[in-house]
């Protein structure tokens, strides 16, 4: 019996310490993270509004939208894939309704942040945030409406930016008294700052380590010793895949070739490597092998 998806991640941030869980954009970018060894994936609502949408995470990009790209991820791999849901896109029946669609796309968790429905990049200034009651209950709308017991459920709190570290701390105790099973503390500056998070909400936490951000390019070793226990990095593969995307359109545009840019570029026999496309044209080769030999 196949294990459900949260308790593949929960079982993961067990047996690795800092968990890395690797953002992937697309089904293709999923199952090039998992060749390479990773045990867990994340499906970022910038990545979702930036790359399957063309927008800024500003939250405009809806639940629907979310589900597509998780539905299309989930299907090509059997990693656990933690889910950014922004504000949990509605009040709490919409939050139940997130939930239970949620697990029936495949998801093995999700985060649900305290910034308000106009969010903004966490990492970006100028953020609002909800009060802490507010946030309570969305936590607790979520964990009445999980299907599966060992779906996750974390907590993200962007209050440090807001109101200080006191503040987003005591907001994320508050959200593991109501049921959030970790914590997603955004735009960290120091590792005492996590050493603080992970001794006082006794929950695994997640260091957000955004490229061009807040937060520094902190290694496994320094966030194992702070304590933390997942190490995201939510578009670093996406960031590059369009950096090279742009040189390759440049060259062509400028040069009439692609010839000074092959090196930028994953081979037809990468490309199929990852895709095991000799498994399917031996398939068909099966199949037009058997009907030829059909006497009827």
């Amino acid at each position: 019996m196949v294990e459900p998806p949260g308790l593949r991640l929960r079982r993961a941030v067990e047996t690795e310490c800092p968990l890395q869980v690797v953002g992937a954009i697309n089904a293709y970018s999923a199952m090039m993270a998992e060749q390479v060894g990773f045990q867990a994936l994340y499906l970022s609502g910038a990545g979702i509004a930036n790359a399957s949408y063309g927008l800024p995470d500003l939250g405009i990009t809806t639940l629907q939208d979310c589900l597509e790209d998780v539905r299309r991820i989930s299907s090509v791999t059997d990693l656990p894939i933690l889910v950014d849901a922004d504000t949990g896109f509605g009040g709490a029946f919409q939050i139940a309704r997130m939930m239970q669609e949620m697990h029936r796309a495949g998801a093995a968790g999700i985060h649900i942040e305290d910034q308000v429905a106009a969010k903004r990049c966490g990492h970006r200034p100028n953020k609002a945030i909800v009060h802490q009651e507010e946030m309570f209950d969305r936590i607790r709308a979520a964990v009445d409406a999980r299907v599966d017991p060992h779906f996750v459920i974390m907590a993200r709190t962007d209050a440090i930016a807001v109101e200080g570290l006191n503040a987003a701390i005591e907001r994320a105790c508050a959200c593991v008294d109501a049921g959030a099973d970790m914590i997603f503390p955004e735009a960290v500056t120091s590792l005492e700052d996590y050493r603080r998070f992970a001794e006082q909400v006794k929950v695994p936490v997640l260091a957000n380590l955004t490229e061009f951000g807040q937060t520094p390019f902190y290694s496994l070793e320094e966030l194992r010793a702070a304590g933390v226990r997942l190490a995201l990095y939510p578009l670093s593969a996406f960031r590059a895949m369009s950096a090279a995307a742009m040189q390759v359109y440049r060259a062509i545009r400028s040069d009439g070739t692609q010839q000074n840019v092959l090196h930028l570029m994953q081979t037809r026999t990468e490309l199929y490597e990852v895709l095991d496309y000799d498994s399917y044209e031996q398939k068909l080769d099966r199949l037009f092998s058997a009907e030829r030999s059909d006497p009827s």
